[in-house]
């Protein structure tokens, strides 16, 4: 039999430096503890923007109706704690005797912590993900799943060695029109994909900047060391700390904050796990301010069967912060026509017609126009600010952790659009085309 010290000792992640907290229990001790009627309480690693402003009305929506609450909370800074403290308060989704812990070794150490939610920086949560199913927590961590494909591997490997529930941010995985759009690919009435194009543009200089913030943070209210995990020790600096999205290798920027999103779709859609490979090109064109993550992104992706080189369709990604024009757009294009996921709309657009067909002794080729089922509406208590489709993963994410069936997004889901993530960021960084290894599970530079 594993001994308790045994088990701390084997749940140490050596290659991420950090480890669970000794008061952390196996996950086959988790399941017979949490009955099927009992409250699942739910502590937050990282009080993020993102968490206040979706996840947790999201979390709110479901609660009461599954028995969940908040716990308690692990942030490095002294200020997040108390503002999740203040933020907590008197709501009914949250303990009366909401926790505070400094670090995630604090808060995994606690016997009253059934399952996390995780919304720390984005290199920080494949090793987030992989220290909580190590102690035997159920997880929700947020996309990016991964921005190193060794911090990938390290999350997989601990979440396909649990027996945890895990739920990776990808929550178009949630939403009823793209599984509308995913049913009607299965079909097979649409065809072969033969090109998807994507675009994520905004106006927005402040993007992922946070000057007050900055301004404010003082390095002895943090943990400067523990914030930097397996990142190269550096002098501090209140801008990756908090503007980590705009530095790299703290996040890849766009690739892994929206590419990260669209991608997954073409994974789900077409059942393929990773692009055989992918160019990129992009710079800080306008947005002048010390960031290192380009302003303005595209790469084009190859995707097909690995060993049919004969099939395959291409993917076209673009994303800029200097001129809204265009927003966000999602199309899938077949010879007969093309899915719109922002009208919802399948339309015979672009599609083989008679004239065309006719000269070269085929038929014409056009998809029935049709829309997709838009969206449920998410019964809440109250106005909780929470987005539908983020609403409808947290459920699937709470459900699952009631039925111990697999979730619609699991790890798998997330180590997949990190690998296309990372091969758009090393073709964007080199300037060569990244192919990716099926076998060796290995990215290739050409």
């Amino acid at each position: 039999m594993t001994s308790r010290r045994d088990f701390i000792k084997n749940a140490a992640l050596a290659s991420a430096g950090v480890a669970v907290g000794s008061n952390a229990f196996s996950a086959a001790s988790y399941r017979k503890i949490l009955g099927a009627n009992d409250r699942v309480r739910v502590g937050i690693i990282g009080f993020s923007d993102r968490f206040r402003s979706s996840l947790a009305p999201s979390f709110s929506d479901h609660a009461k109706e599954l028995n969940f609450e908040f716990m308690g909370v692990s942030d490095l800074w002294n200020r997040r704690r108390d503002e999740a403290e203040a933020f907590m308060k008197g709501k009914p989704y949250a303990s009366a005797e909401f926790a505070k812990a400094r670090n995630n070794e604090e808060l995994l150490g606690r016997k009253d912590v059934d399952a996390v939610i995780i919304s720390t920086a984005d290199f920080q949560h494949a090793l987030h993900c992989a220290e909580a199913v190590k102690s035997g927590r159920d997880v929700y961590v947020e996309k990016p799943f991964a921005e190193t494909l060794e911090d990938a591997k390290v999350a997989l490997k601990a979440v396909e060695a649990s027996k945890q529930i895990v739920q990776v941010g990808s929550q178009r995985r949630s939403a009823p029109n793209y599984w509308a759009a995913y049913e009607y690919i299965k079909s097979g009435k649409f065809g072969d994909i033969t090109t998807v194009e994507m675009t994520w543009n905004v106006n927005q200089p402040g993007r992922w900047r946070r000057k007050e913030l900055v301004s404010q943070i003082r390095k002895e209210d943090t943990d400067w060391d523990r914030f930097l995990m397996n990142r190269p020790k550096v002098a501090w600096n209140p801008r990756f700390y908090l503007e980590f999205r705009l530095f790299y290798p703290y996040s890849s920027g766009i690739p892994g904050q929206w590419m990260a999103h669209q991608i997954d779709t073409v994974h789900w859609f077409s059942g393929l796990d990773a692009p055989r490979n992918v160019v990129a090109n992009g710079g800080v064109y306008t947005w002048k301010d010390g960031r290192t993550n380009v302003d303005t992104f595209s790469a084009a992706f190859e995707y097909g069967p690995f060993d049919n080189k004969e099939k395959g369709f291409q993917v076209i990604y673009s994303s800029r912060f200097n001129n809204e024009a265009g927003g966000v757009k999602e199309y899938y294009y077949s010879n007969g026509g093309m899915i719109n996921l922002d009208t919802n709309k399948i339309t015979p657009e672009g599609g083989l017609k008679a004239k065309d067909a006719k000269g070269m002794g085929m038929e014409a080729n056009l998809l029935t126009e049709m829309s997709l089922k838009a969206g449920d509406k998410i019964a809440t208590d109250a106005n909780t600010g929470g987005d539908p489709m983020t609403s409808l993963h947290m459920r699937n994410w709470m459900e699952c952790i009631r039925s111990r069936k697999e979730s619609n997004a699991p790890a798998r889901v997330g180590f997949n659009h990190s690998v296309a993530n990372i091969m758009a960021t090393q073709a964007l960084h080199t300037g060569k085309r990244v192919s990716w290894d099926p076998k060796k599970k290995d990215i290739v530079l050409s």
